[in-house]
């Protein structure tokens, strides 16, 4: 389509990882593994919360809502990555762009909301364990849930629209895998300082203040620990966050230097491995650390197993 002396652009080019053509196939088999294993392991996860009575509390719950999210956020990107990865040229439709760009980003910002609850959790779970279950009674836990979601959907409604409202007249090359922020504001023939503006206000608050949030519930923990007496309760307290901080700084991690850098820092190979650990691995080591890590969990597991098989052998 042509307008003026401009071609309007109606589909993107995914350039991703043509520039490893001799990669491809193996990187399929290697992702196809991964995306799997991420989806059977949030699955299980889910699965034994649910049936599980004894981790009917705050924070399972929330673990059992940010594996939901991570599979949802997993299947915006990866499914689709699977089958370029097979083609000769990617492409994708102007429209499709934007969707997987909005559910991306959706869900990516309900990663790090949760996340921030689920400090907040650990935090009143450990400096305030007399008030913990009048503080996080299951409707305020819902309530917390419901804000997250609802939040994530207008922060990425808000990005997604001021991505798409600039030009695109060409070229058409998006040097990513996949339709997110920083390629597609390269691409783009004008500016809109104001929406650029807000972009970056919104990443800065889903990964800056989401961050220093944990940080400070971590600080609080931490002043609380150091006062328990005993080196067997102090192991016992933090045990209880291990698991969750080795998450936070992958996450914030990869997210901060994605987003929260300059424009004119954008390279097309660092950006991609950056990106396949948050797409992939992230969401791979979530349930991988929480199921290790975890004795609940491990205990809910094996009870859960063990009923599986008596009902096999009837």
């Amino acid at each position: 389509m042509k307008q003026g002396n401009q071609s309007i652009v109606t589909e993107f080019i995914l350039i991703g990882f043509s520039s490893f053509p001799d990669l491809q196939v193996p990187l399929f088999v290697v992702f196809s593994i991964m995306y799997l294993s991420i989806l059977a392991g949030n699955i299980i996860i889910i699965a034994t919360i649910r049936r599980e009575s004894s981790l009917h509390i705050p924070m399972y719950f929330f673990l059992a809502m940010l594996s939901s999210s991570e599979t949802c956020y997993t299947f915006s990107i990866i499914p689709n990555m699977l089958v370029n990865l097979l083609k000769k040229m990617a492409t994708i439709s102007f429209v499709g762009c934007a969707i997987q760009m909005y559910i991306f980003l959706t869900f990516a910002n309900i990663n790090c909301m949760l996340l921030t609850v689920m400090g907040y959790d650990r935090y009143v779970s450990i400096c305030k364990p007399l008030h913990y279950p009048i503080l996080m009674n299951q409707r305020f836990c819902t309530k917390l849930v419901v804000f997250t979601v609802a939040m994530g959907f207008l922060f990425s409604t808000m990005e997604t629209y001021f991505i798409f409202i600039l030009p695109f007249c060409g070229p058409n090359k998006i040097h990513h895998f996949f339709c997110d922020l920083a390629p597609l504001l390269q691409l783009a023939c004008g500016r809109n300082y104001f929406g650029e503006i807000v972009i970056f206000l919104i990443c800065f608050l889903m990964v800056s203040c989401s961050f220093l949030l944990i940080l400070l519930s971590y600080l609080l923990i931490l002043n609380t620990i150091l006062k328990i007496p005993t080196t067997d309760g102090k192991r016992k307290a933090f045990s209880t966050c291990a698991s969750h901080l080795i998450v936070v700084v992958v996450h914030f991690g990869c997210a901060s230097i994605i987003y929260l850098r300059p424009q004119s820092r954008y390279t097309l190979n660092e950006d991609t491995l950056i990106s396949v650990t948050y797409t992939l691995l992230t969401p791979l080591l979530n349930p991988v650390v929480y199921s290790l890590r975890n004795k609940d969990v491990q205990v809910a597991l094996r009870k859960s197993l063990g009923r599986s098989m008596c009902i096999q052998k009837m």
